[in-house]
């Protein structure tokens, strides 16, 4: 219980602090004023001046908010209100919180490829892993086996004894392979793959450890956060269009798998950190009212049309968001309390 809380408070803290330090940068780069900055949520735990920002830690770490001198329209402006600068300026500190979403996967990836290397599938016919109940698993083959031969067949590679596998679903095969220094053999038959369309027998290559250097690491860094963004861009468009079912977790989810995470050590802790923190960037661009990417389309129309919506269109667009977010807040805590199993 204590891991996952603390995991949960590392989590939410870390994300929450980059995206609204996104905001709170550039509002100062462009000359606003920020009257607080403030993380969490509910009573303060502490809070003090600097300037002419109050900075603020809430006792929920479950968000957070920039208070942006004249970020309502009706309130007093002047010269360092959020609606004296150029729609520019604006756009660029609404769409800061989420581009630094982007960045802090980019240096947590380059932590962990520093810190733990690159585990890469190695080309030597070596069993790294054996799912149970799989052909491999019942016909006896361990973790460290060395395939040597199919159907007398001799093997030299892992793609080798793969393609092999692929072609030959539900046929037997007899397998030469090497257990502790003693040659053996052993009768499988690949299992069909209706996904995948092709045989299986449930295993894994050995993988092999590879440390990059530091320039390389931040190539990768970058590689890897555009690769888990663009599946996400994927899925999230699938499940808009109802070709795959929507899956959607809320806090509680989120603090559940934080903790389980959170049990496999430090870096898998912040590989997690790193996915959640690509999502919550994609899902605050979408063009909903409230989220980030809503205020960018509405200042993109006050763009267009040379001057801002009134007052009462704002808080009608607002209401619809706001209504939304509530709508996903509530079908998100009602699948994450149906997956604890409590009734």
């Amino acid at each position: 219980m204590l891991t996952t809380v603390a995991a949960t408070i590392f989590v939410f803290g870390l994300l929450v602090l980059v995206h609204e330090l996104g905001h709170f940068f550039t509002a100062k780069m462009v000359g606003m004023r920020v009257d607080e900055f403030g993380i969490g949520f509910g009573p303060k735990i502490v809070s003090y001046r600097h300037g002419e920002t109050l900075y603020s830690l809430g006792m929920i770490p479950l968000g957070g908010f920039n208070k942006i001198a004249g970020m309502d329209p009706e309130e007093k402006q002047d010269e360092q209100s959020f609606y004296a600068k150029a729609i520019p300026a604006r756009m660029l500190v609404i769409a800061a919180g989420s581009v630094m979403n982007f960045v802090l996967p980019i240096l947590l990836f380059m932590i962990i490829f520093l810190s733990s290397g690159i585990d890469t599938p190695s080309s030597q016919p070596i069993v790294g892993n054996v799912f149970p109940d799989k052909p491999a698993a019942q016909a006896g083959l361990v973790v460290g086996d060395r395939i040597i031969s199919v159907n007398e067949n001799e093997i030299t590679s892992w793609q080798e004894f793969v393609k092999i596998i692929q072609v030959n679903a539900n046929n037997k095969l007899t397998l030469g392979y090497e257990h502790q220094g003693k040659l053996q053999t052993a009768i499988v038959i690949p299992e069909y793959d209706e996904k995948a369309n092709r045989g299986i027998i449930g295993i894994m290559p050995q993988l092999d450890k590879y440390h990059p250097g530091v320039i390389e690491a931040v190539g990768l860094s970058f590689k890897q956060t555009y690769m888990v963004a663009s599946n996400m861009v994927v899925g999230i468009a699938q499940m808009i269009t109802g070709k795959v079912a929507a899956e959607v977790a809320g806090p509680i989810g989120v603090a559940q798998m934080a903790g389980e995470v959170a049990q496999l050590g430090l870096m898998p802790l912040l590989q997690f950190a790193a996915f959640l923190s690509i999502n919550l960037g994609l899902i605050n661009l979408l063009p909903v009212p409230v989220l980030d990417g809503g205020h960018l389309v509405t200042l993109a129309v006050e763009g267009i049309r040379g001057k801002p919506l009134k007052p009462n269109q704002m808080q009608f667009i607002q209401m619809i968001g706001f209504a939304l977010l509530i709508m996903l807040f509530l079908v998100a805590t009602f699948k994450d309390i149906s997956r604890l199993k409590l009734f």
